[in-house]
């Protein structure tokens, strides 16, 4: 290959890497995100238990118990 050749593969290659890099980076930015679930409101695992009124009726009727 001569020169001009050379240059002129060198430059179609560049091209053609700028081309498939914008494509790239146009379709990353159209990309969405998913939506982030809002935080939790209510306590987890036992602490949620815990503050069920059923737990407070149990707690009182095991104490009533221990009373007698």
């Amino acid at each position: 290959m001569d020169g001009e050749d050379r240059r002129s593969e060198r430059l179609r290659s560049f091209m053609y890497g700028a081309l498939l890099g914008a494509s790239a980076a146009v379709a990353a930015a159209r990309r969405r995100r998913p939506m982030r679930e809002p935080s939790r409101t209510t306590p987890a695992g036992l602490a949620a238990f815990e503050d069920a009124p059923c737990y407070g009726e149990t707690l009182a009727k095991e104490a009533e118990a221990e009373r007698r």
